[in-house]
């Protein structure tokens, strides 16, 4: 079955209905298989919609086909020809769901659980959540000196456990282990206004968290695409224009996170044409200890979100 710019593609089961929980992954370049294998060693009451956001790789579409074909729960394939972006790209997925909670995965994760759908699947029999995030960790990432630097940061501000995350719980939602009830995301979807890189689900949690509760829980999966330095200061320079957003919208909840304080005090500082591209400089030293990288790093995204704040 195709729509005129969504060609789909169905596995044996899909017919087959409703499922107690619909699993959503998009996708833009990433090889989302090895996920795809992991999630079909679980035989559990679930479906799975997989979007290929415009990458336009015939090969990796192939690859993603079969995989989709192989799984032992309802599974859909849909191709977009052209990218729509992280925001439009998940509402579109949205609109294939059957079941009463979508769980937002990224393509690059990998279950840490053996359980790990089962687990998602007793969370929701059990306490029924608005909203919940599961975690992220490191486990399965492998150790390489041209991602020391992502690590060190995710590892400091992300990987946390449920507990830590529930001290501030809209500021810890993160599309990459997401669990949604679909009366929440009816009402709100994510804001397709953002373009590029970044803050849209942080955007999301902070509007959901005004009317729902958000429950952390450790269910976590491994995030296996630890990017480069050069393409984390890229990501962050696409980022400040989504950061804007954020703070027009949520000026109050913005201004408690450590990235706007600080970019406040940098906007008054001198001669940023000159220390901002040094920044960048030594965060991409390989050589340099990592934690004064990270420092240099943090900086540098601050100093990026000056002419938001």
């Amino acid at each position: 079955m195709t729509t005129r710019d969504e060609p789909l593609r169905d596995n044996a089961a899909w017919a087959a209905g409703v499922a107690e929980l619909s699993i959503l992954i998009p996708f833009k370049g990433d090889d989302p298989t090895p996920l795809l294998a992991a999630l079909g060693r679980e035989a559990c009451d679930v479906e799975l919609v997989v979007l290929d956001d415009g990458t336009g790789d015939e090969t990796l579409a192939a690859r993603v086909a079969e995989a989709v074909a192989a799984l032992p729960f309802p599974a859909r394939f849909v191709r977009l020809a052209r990218n729509v972006g992280r925001a439009k790209g998940r509402n579109r997925l949205v609109a294939h769901a059957r079941a009463g909670h979508f769980l937002f995965l990224d393509s690059d994760m990998l279950p840490d659980g053996r359980h790990f759908l089962r687990d998602w699947l007793d969370v929701v029999a059990r306490q029924n959540p608005p909203v919940a995030f599961g975690g992220f960790s490191m486990h399965q990432t492998p150790l390489t000196p041209a991602h020391a630097l992502h690590r060190a940061m995710a590892s400091h501000s992300d990987c946390l456990t449920a507990d830590c995350r529930a001290r501030n719980p809209a500021k810890h939602v993160f599309t990459s282990n997401l669990l949604v009830r679909r009366d929440v995301f009816e009402s709100e979807a994510f804001d397709e206004g953002f373009a590029g890189w970044g803050w849209e689900d942080v955007e999301w949690g902070m509007r959901v968290a005004r009317r729902w509760p958000i429950l952390h829980v450790d269910n976590t999966a491994t995030h296996l695409g630890l990017d480069t330095a050069s393409t984390m200061a890229a990501k962050y320079e696409q980022s400040a224009a989504n950061f804007a957003r954020v703070i027009a919208a949520h000026p109050a909840v913005v201004a408690t996170y450590p990235s706007y304080r600080v970019a406040k005090v940098l906007k008054y500082a001198p001669l940023r044409g000159l220390w901002r591209p040094a920044l960048k400089l030594y965060a991409l030293l390989e050589g340099a200890p990592i934690k004064t990288r990270a420092f240099a790093m943090r900086l540098y995204r601050a100093a990026l979100y000056v002419e938001a704040v």
